[in-house]
């Protein structure tokens, strides 16, 4: 007897902090908060929901990734206001912006390479391991941009580099999504998960899709050069 086989799609399993997230925001529905108010601290909302920080934190980054709420300093979760992450970096009139005086787009996306790179050396010095794999473990999902980097300043927990990274982001946006661009996002993921401030850093390097400055002989590049590579920049120096 012949058995035919049959090709199921096999159901996929929602991730908790995914159906954690819909709760959360169910809750902000249900409560009738609205643009600027405030969440429960997130130690409060952990022991509300009975789950862990590393898992409630993936899910406020994903919120956070849908406009849902802010994560400020300092404060903690706030309702978004409706007009909060527009735009392919999504600053809005809510965040600071910097006066770019029309400079070049090249000299922009350096200067916001350089400021990724700060935030990824902090983020990768985060002692908090177990939260570093909740937000950036590899969970069969291609890595997008703004995900994975709205994951990684939750990390880096820096106002002021994430404030200058969202006035640079108008000027120098992310390159279009690309398997070329998943796979750097991984490496870079896969640094700050190694607790390696240097290779992150470097992980940003051309990220935007800046072109390679070629290295001429006869001309070398001086290290205060605004187009020579600075590939491994500590803002905190």
């Amino acid at each position: 007897m012949s058995s035919r086989r049959t090709d199921v799609t096999p159901l996929r399993r929602e991730r908790l902090y995914e159906s954690l997230a819909e709760h959360i925001s169910s809750f902000i529905d249900a409560q009738g908060l609205g643009p600027g108010d405030r969440l429960p601290s997130e130690r409060q909302l952990a022991a509300d929901l009975g789950v862990s920080r590393a898992t409630l934190s993936r899910a406020l980054a994903a919120l956070e990734t849908r406009g849902v709420i802010q994560v400020r300093h300092g404060v903690g979760a706030l309702v978004a206001p409706g007009a909060a992450h527009v735009g392919p970096a999504g600053d809005s009139e809510t965040l600071p912006s910097l006066d770019l005086g029309g400079r070049p787009s090249g000299e922009i996306a350096q200067a916001r390479e350089a400021v990724l790179a700060g935030i990824a050396r902090a983020a990768a010095s985060n002692p908090r391991e177990a939260l570093k794999a909740a937000l950036l473990a590899d969970d069969g999902r291609p890595r997008l941009f703004d995900d994975t980097w709205r994951c990684i300043k939750r990390l880096a927990d820096s106002s002021l580099l994430t404030d200058l990274d969202d006035g640079l982001a108008a000027g120098a946006p992310p390159p279009p999504d690309s398997p070329t661009l998943r796979g750097r996002l991984a490496l870079l993921a896969d640094a700050i998960l190694r607790s390696d401030p240097s290779a992150a850093a470097m992980a940003c390097t051309g990220l935007l899709g800046r072109p390679a400055v070629r290295h001429d002989p006869h001309h070398p590049h001086h290290p205060l050069d605004p187009h020579h590579p600075q590939v491994d920049v500590d803002l905190n120096q």
